[in-house]
C-alpha cells in the first residue's frame, strides 16, 4: 500500500510543475554560475587582479556560504524597503534563481581557479611563446580545463537543486509559481504526507544522477575519468 501510494504521486499534475520549475531555476542559476565565475576563476589564474589573493581566499571560503545568509542578505535587498525593491523581484522565481546563483557562484570560481592555476603553472610558458597575452590566454585555459569545467558544474548544479533554506525566504513557497521540489519534501514531511514526499525525494535523486551521468559520460568521452 505504502508503495502505491508513492506512485501515485507522479500521476498528480502539480508534481510535473513543480519538477520544472525546480529544473529550471536550478539549471538558470548553475548556468549564471558557470558564465560569471568561469572567467573569474581563470582570470585570477593568471592575471595580476588588485586583490587577487583576497578574491582567491574568499571564492574559497564562501564554499560553504549559509544558504539563510545569503536569503536574509537578497531579501533586505530585494524588499520594497531595499535598494533593489523596485525590480519586484521578491517572492518570485528570479529571486531564487539570484540566490541559487550566489550560492554557486564560489563554487565554480574556485574549481575553476584550481584548475586553472595548474594549467597555467604547466603550460603558461608555452602559451607566451606562442604569443598570447594574459587575456587571451584565458579562453585557451578554459578549453583546456574542460573537465575541471565540468566537475564545477556538476557541483553548482548539486549544490543550487538541492537548495532550502535561501529559496524559501526570497521566494516563499506559493503554490503553483514558486514551490520548488526540496521544499514540497519539506512541506509533505511537516503534513504528514511521507508517500508523497518519498516520491519527490525519488524524483530529486534521479535528476541529481541524471545530471552526473551526463558529466562523468563526457569525461568518458575525453578519456580522463574511469
Amino acid at each position: 500500500m505504502f508503495i502505491s501510494d508513492v506512485w501515485a504521486v507522479f500521476d498528480t499534475e502539480g508534481l510535473w510543475r513543480i519538477i520544472l520549475l525546480s529544473l529550471g531555476v536550478s539549471l538558470s542559476a548553475t548556468a549564471l554560475a558557470v558564465l560569471f565565475g568561469a572567467p573569474l576563476g581563470a582570470a585570477l589564474a593568471v592575471c595580476p587582479i588588485p586583490g587577487r589573493r583576497i578574491l582567491v581566499v574568499a571564492a574559497n571560503a564562501f564554499l560553504g556560504l549559509p544558504p539563510v545568509v545569503v536569503g536574509l542578505a537578497l531579501y533586505l535587498l530585494l524588499s520594497r524597503s531595499g535598494p533593489l525593491g523596485v525590480l519586484g523581484l521578491l517572492f518570485t522565481p528570479g529571486a531564487m534563481v539570484l540566490a541559487q546563483t550566489v550560492l554557486a557562484l564560489p563554487i565554480v570560481t574556485a574549481l575553476v581557479h584550481a584548475g586553472s592555476a595548474d594549467l597555467r603553472a604547466e603550460y603558461g610558458a608555452a602559451l607566451q611563446v606562442d604569443g598570447a597575452t594574459r587575456l587571451r590566454a584565458i579562453p585557451h585555459l578554459l578549453a583546456m580545463a574542460r573537465l575541471q569545467l565540468a566537475t564545477a558544474v556538476l557541483a553548482a548544479f548539486g549544490r543550487t537543486v538541492s537548495e532550502v533554506g535561501a529559496i524559501l525566504i526570497v521566494g516563499g513557497n506559493i503554490a503553483g509559481y514558486t514551490r520548488t521540489m526540496t521544499r514540497a519534501i519539506v512541506l509533505e514531511t511537516s503534513m504528514g504526507n511521507l508517500p508523497r514526499a518519498l516520491g519527490l525525494g525519488f524524483v530529486l535523486i534521479g535528476l541529481s544522477i541524471a545530471v552526473s551521468t551526463t558529466i562523468f559520460a563526457y569525461g568518458a568521452r575525453e578519456g580522463r575519468w574511469w
